[in-house]
């Protein structure tokens, strides 16, 4: 299992463009072959600031979404929004405390 963060960082007057093309597309995302869960978070202090959060069979399946048509379209149209440029980490859960 592979999750996958990515901070996005949006001009604010294009916030809620943000939001209606995830709305759009988080369904697709989700159902795309590999993945496992798929979140959106907002910064409690800056709200131009979102991460994604989500989890992926392996980082094959997550490589195949990346290489996607479905990745390119949404990805172009969601850099069109940034103010600064997006960071991304691939990372594997050591342990889950409950």
């Amino acid at each position: 299992m592979i999750v996958r963060i990515v901070q996005m960082t949006f001009d604010p007057a294009k916030v809620e463009d943000f939001k209606a093309l995830f709305e759009s597309r988080k369904q697709l995302i989700r159902h795309f072959s590999g993945c496992e869960h798929l979140e959106l978070w907002q910064d409690t202090k800056k709200p131009n600031v979102f991460f994604t959060y989500s989890k992926w069979q392996s980082e094959q399946h997550l490589d195949h979404y990346r290489f996607s048509e479905l990745f390119k379209d949404t990805w172009a149209r969601t850099k069109a929004l940034f103010i600064d440029k997006p960071q991304a980490w691939s990372v594997s859960q050591l342990m889950d405390v409950m």
